[in-house]
């Protein structure tokens, strides 16, 4: 039984309707490619046609467009490169050497490029086992039909996965979005860093990575704190003010109450619209050359020119641990609560705080 058990599939079930929409895309993917062989066979053109690696290329660029191995670099130069590996080892070396050899050295003419393909390692063998048409083409042979196959299997699967809610290609950003989920505080270097180092960047892209640590980070901020959502700990007594107040006035809100932050709403009293600080009036008016003698015209400002913009504020019903590691990645010292669009409370330091000590005394006894 226990080595039966090693023989079951590795795979999980796929869910919904993926088989069904990587084969509609594998579907078009071919098809596009026997068109413009079937177009070019009518214009005298014979140089172009299809070769079976060209389908497990489709595999990968339709059922698994988020790996490393089927990103367009690695999809067109590892099929390229493979192709052209092969025909050098084949013309060079004579005889059935010829075949391991050609499949050998494009795989790592692949690794080098940093281009591996596993349809590449396919081209390499088919080239070596039947040398006479690609000999017939010559060193064209790896851009037309090959090279120029591939591409079209790229393009498709660029519009198709796109279309059908995958990203690809799937292109890292180079500095990290200020939206960017929480994945144990690791940036995207660090996590590239992590796959090099176990050895697994042609399994996983770093993209994956990052979802599946933010997913699993998140799982585990829910069952924090029992349940508790930002609404059980939101402050709702709230001073609110309008877009075109003005900073006087606001300053004024902020001293008569003894608060920090101020909500900005608009005229309906609930969509919010930002968040003006404290901080932000003493930055305003230490910012200018003679604060004392330009602090009035600095004051008769509004608003909605200085106030933080609302693309921070949480979901009344967002667990209280996903937003504890929201705040510890990105910092913060108000999160206004919404309901769909409308302002239902805000969260201070004073909140948290509140939350992290209770139940602190019977920890402490115990």
């Amino acid at each position: 039984m226990r080595i039966w058990h090693h023989l079951e599939p590795a795979l999980p079930r796929f869910h919904n309707g993926e088989p069904l929409r990587a084969g509609i895309g594998a579907l078009i993917g071919i098809s596009l490619c026997v068109g413009l062989a079937y177009i070019s066979a009518i214009y005298g053109q014979a140089s172009f046609y299809l070769v079976a690696p060209l389908g497990a290329t489709a595999v990968l660029l339709f059922c698994v467009p988020n790996s490393p191995l089927a990103q367009p670099w690695s999809a067109v130069v590892g099929n390229i490169s493979a192709a052209l590996v092969a025909l050098v080892a084949v013309w060079y070396i004579p005889g059935p050497l010829a075949v391991g050899v050609a499949v050998g050295a494009a795989i790592t003419a692949m690794m080098f490029l940093r281009a591996l393909h596993p349809p590449g390692g396919a081209v390499a063998l088919l080239t070596a086992l039947n040398p006479e048409a690609a000999f017939a083409a010559g060193p064209w042979f790896a851009l037309v039909p090959l090279g120029l196959a591939t591409v079209v299997l790229v393009l498709s699967a660029t519009v198709y996965n796109r279309l059908t809610g995958r990203k690809y290609p799937f292109r890292l950003p180079k500095e990290e979005p200020d939206h960017a989920p929480p994945r144990l505080g690791l940036s995207t270097e660090q996590l590239g860093e992590l796959l090099d180092r176990y050895n697994q960047t042609t399994n996983l892209g770093v993209a994956d990575l990052g979802r599946l640590l933010a997913a699993a980070e998140a799982e585990a901020a829910q069952h924090r704190f029992d349940g508790t959502t930002c609404a059980d700990i939101m402050t709702t007594d709230l001073v609110t003010v309008r877009p075109e107040t003005s900073l006087a006035d606001a300053a004024g809100l902020l001293r008569k109450h003894r608060i920090k932050s101020l909500p900005v709403v608009a005229a309906d009293g609930e969509t919010l619209r930002g968040v003006i600080l404290q901080a932000d009036l003493i930055d305003l008016i230490a910012a200018q050359a003679r604060p004392l003698a330009r602090r009035p015209r600095v004051l008769r400002r509004r608003v909605a020119e200085v106030m933080h913009s609302a693309n921070r504020a949480v979901p009344h019903d967002l667990p209280v641990g996903v937003l504890l590691n929201r705040l510890a990645n990105e910092g913060s010292d108000v999160i206004p609560v919404v309901k769909d669009t409308a302002l239902v409370g805000i969260i201070t330091r004073t909140d948290i705080m509140r939350l992290l000590l209770q139940g602190a005394d019977e920890r402490a006894a115990a």
